[in-house]
């Protein structure tokens, strides 16, 4: 007998048997994982020591993450969700629009410094051209052939087709045409109906959400999973929510990963403005660890990889993550303009010398991966510098705060129609 099965002998047995069930890799139920949320002493700290068994079974001790740039091209939207600060109304002064020119040399610039992806998301602008992100994408590839594209949330994507006036598929197809490679499943928040009319009323709903992710797998372009937790949600939300994305995997296959965001509450008006009775502000330390491993225990059959979030938790908090189930530590991203908005307080950029440092301080093997966690280069000991590592002066990339207050892109002057 191990020292973990020691142990689970001395837990709470509801709570020992869910976690011998996950040691033993079989599928763990809604009400099982449910119970992990509310461990407590020794049961706490035993759920995030299966999480890390799991994690080094199913990966290993490598610990990957990507160079990328996010390029946010537009805050103007026609949605007003209740945790989101970054969107403005279009005719709000800060409302602005990334000429095509200036998203495609971001694009052009980040992969001279690195980057193997642009993330590509942003608000619903009203009257936008139905064509729009098949643009982009095509502008961008003409330029910079070999990036990948990681773009438009399942929300982008039912507008465009809306706009378009085609389905999910089609459209869809086009973006594959246009250059897409893989879409960031953000958009869902809560996959539970009830409480997405609270926080988001009029926001894509959880069956389109899910047409659009699994019409997506079906044809060829992978996704992220994700879920924003610490707002209204109980455990029992999360556990259901982490439940369908299993579900979905079962049948797919498509996710590539599964990212757990804590609510950035600062400056979201739902927090703001107290518009729902026990909002939180939030998850604490301890339930931040519990979600990544609760996910990793719910997942692990099914979804290798787990990430952590370093603009929601800070590098403290995503380093120690990464011993409670996590094997993943995002991107470097360049810029960050929607956690920012929402009063994230860590910064936009990590580079990749910071990332691997936090990771092996964390005893783990940092190593680059491309989107599709192909491993591009395992760093068994800090070698030279990558393009990114070598710039000095950080603010040559810009802010979401200096961006929203420059006249070259404004909104109202570079309206799209």
């Amino acid at each position: 007998m191990n020292a973990l099965e020691s142990l689970l002998k001395n837990a709470d047995p509801l709570i020992s048997d869910a976690l011998n069930h996950a040691l033993d890799e079989k599928e763990i139920s809604v009400s099982e994982a449910t119970r992990l949320f509310y461990a407590k002493g020794l049961d706490f700290h035993l759920v995030g020591m299966v999480a890390d068994e799991l994690r080094k079974r199913r990966v290993g001790d490598i610990v990957t993450y990507v160079v990328n740039r996010n390029i946010n091209f537009t805050n103007v939207c026609i949605k007003q969700c209740g945790f989101c600060a970054f969107s403005r109304d279009f005719r709000e002064e800060e409302g602005y629009f990334l000429p095509t020119d200036e998203i495609v040399r971001r694009a052009k610039e980040a992969r001279s410094l690195g980057a193997t992806e642009v993330c590509v998301q942003a608000g619903l602008p009203p009257d936008m051209d139905a064509d729009t992100y098949e643009n982009i994408c095509r502008a961008i590839k003409g330029q910079v052939g070999d990036i990948h594209i990681h773009g438009f949330s399942p929300e982008e994507v039912l507008y465009g087709a809306t706009r378009s006036g085609v389905s999910i598929k089609e459209y869809l197809l086009r973006l594959k045409d246009a250059g897409v490679n893989s879409l960031p499943g953000t958009a869902a928040e809560i996959l539970d109906q009830a409480m997405r009319d609270k926080i988001s009323p009029g926001r894509i709903s959880v069956n389109k959400w899910v047409e659009v992710i699994k019409t997506a797998h079906k044809i060829g372009i992978p996704s992220t999973s994700t879920i924003m937790f610490g707002h209204l949600e109980s455990p029992e939300d999360r556990v259901r929510h982490m439940a369908l994305i299993r579900e979905i995997q079962k049948e797919t296959g498509g996710f590539t990963e599964f990212v757990p965001l804590n609510f950035i509450h600062t400056e979201a008006p739902m927090y703001k403005e107290n518009l729902h009775h026990g909002i939180r502000n939030g998850a604490d330390g301890s339930d931040v660890l519990l979600m990544h491993a609760v996910s990793r225990i719910m997942l692990n059959n099914y979804i290798n990889n787990i990430q952590t979030s370093w603009v929601k938790e800070g590098a403290g908090m995503a380093q120690l993550v990464l011993s409670w189930g996590a094997n993943d530590f995002g991107g470097t991203l360049i810029n960050e303009s929607i956690s920012t908005a929402a009063g994230a307080g860590h910064g936009q950029l990590l580079k990749p010398k910071e990332i691997r440092q936090l990771i092996r301080q964390a005893g783990k093997i940092p190593a680059q991966r491309a989107t599709s966690y192909k491993i591009i280069k395992t760093f068994a000991s800090e070698e030279g510098t990558d393009p990114l590592d070598e710039v000095q002066n950080v603010s040559q990339f810009g802010s979401y705060h200096e961006l929203i207050k420059l006249d070259g892109y404004r909104y109202k002057n570079n309206r799209r129609n």
